[in-house]
């Protein structure tokens, strides 16, 4: 009985795996409609419980929110079933999109027909910012915080600067909050063991690639600090990944960046999954096997963080939520990734160029998104056959 109602618990997943386009915020919509409206798995209560808890902690909201149900469906062993089903199939086709490059030029393919897959990311990003925006802006304090994150993280690319202005942003917000009793005490047992290996994963990885010169171990470590450092999503982690493996580490082209954030934006599942294809492109050899184990150490590098962190934190979420500093926090920390993903848009926007036909592209992938006339994988489809019917 109980195999049986996993597996239909599963197959659940798996559906709202393959339905899930567009980020966490179009996620819950569908969670809402599969876990909730047809099987009751959970309350609109709980899940909006669970949303404000990932949204406080660090790695991919949608994903922490999945595992989060399968938790209180089935406890760890589900959980992790739940994240398998849910990011598997989408890291797989980022995996294999990994070798396109690699397909083009075997083949004497012109990669000229992706060039307008660039400038429809920058169209993603620029609805990500302004949605984004226009939530966590509610006042004067969060413009502020809004402001500091954007100006900062454009003209300082450092990797820290960017958990740097997140941190900052919570604790002034903690600061400025005329809240009384902010850390009022609570009795708390938590599941250390999760935390434990968390923390000896994230330092023996920063360890082993200081003391071993391995690209493999790089990578790992690489994608390992993006889930522990980034707060809100997919959108989120793209300053972050952007200023590490293009401008610093030069892993890959702009292009070849914004071809896969592009591409990832047509697939179902988490957002994450990108972080397959940028693990394949960093691990790009003439060894097939090497680049496989780099798209799978960046794909599961950065979802460990927030699959561990969710495990430990989930089982004494009713104690945590009662603590109003951790609450207030996420005012000032979520003003602060809304600047950051609008810095990432103008920088990309500006790698991508100003030609008037990436201009175009944009603007086109703003109008659509917004009026939600064509689905993301069709409107994906739509670039790629319109870069190569029109050569630039």
């Amino acid at each position: 009985m109980k195999k049986d109602f996993w597996l239909t618990f599963l197959k659940d997943v798996l559906i709202c795996s393959l339905g899930a386009y567009g980020g966490p915020e179009a996620h819950y919509g569908v969670f809402t409609n599969q876990m909730i409206d047809k099987k009751k798995y959970l309350t609109e209560e709980e899940l909006a419980e669970l949303i404000a808890l990932t949204a406080i902690l660090p790695g991919p909201s949608s994903t922490q929110t999945i595992i989060a149900i399968g938790y209180k469906v089935g406890k760890t062993p589900l959980a992790i079933l739940t994240m398998l089903v849910w990011a598997l199939p989408a890291l797989i086709m980022m995996t294999g999109l990994s070798f396109l490059s690699q397909f083009f030029t075997r083949y004497n393919i012109s990669q000229n027909g992706l060039r307008f897959i660039g400038p429809m990311a920058v169209g993603f990003i620029i609805v990500a910012a302004y949605r984004i925006g226009f939530k966590v802006i509610k006042d004067r304090l969060t413009i502020i915080f809004y402001l500091i994150g954007g100006i900062t993280t454009y003209f300082f690319r450092d990797p820290w600067i960017f958990p740097f202005v997140l941190i900052l942003g919570g604790v002034f917000s903690i600061l400025t909050s005329k809240e009384r009793e902010l850390w009022n005490r609570v009795k708390i047992i938590p599941p250390w063991k999760y935390l434990i290996i968390f923390t000896v994963l994230g330092l023996g990885s920063l360890i082993l690639s200081i003391l071993w010169d391995n690209r493999i171990i790089h990578i790992f470590e690489s994608f390992y600090r993006y889930g522990y450092l980034v707060i809100g999503g997919g959108q989120v982690v793209v300053p972050l990944m952007y200023s590490d493996i293009v401008e610093i580490n030069k892993y890959m082209t702009n292009q070849e960046f914004l071809t896969g954030f592009g591409l990832v934006q047509g697939l179902p599942g988490p957002m994450f999954s990108f972080c397959a294809y940028a693990g394949g492109m960093a691990a790009r050899v003439d060894n097939f096997f090497i680049q496989i184990l780099g798209a799978a150490a960046g794909g599961i590098g950065v979802f460990i963080p927030g699959i561990l962190l969710i495990l430990f934190v989930y089982p004494i979420w009713e104690k945590i939520k009662m603590i109003k500093g951790i609450k207030i926090s996420l005012k000032g920390i979520t003003a602060v990734a809304g600047g950051l993903i609008t810095t990432s848009a103008i920088i990309l926007m500006q790698k991508s160029g100003f030609s008037i036909d990436n201009i175009l592209v944009t603007i086109l992938t703003v109008i659509i998104l917004y009026t939600k006339k064509i689905p993301a994988p069709l409107l994906v489809l739509l670039c790629i056959i319109s870069g190569f019917i029109f050569p630039g």
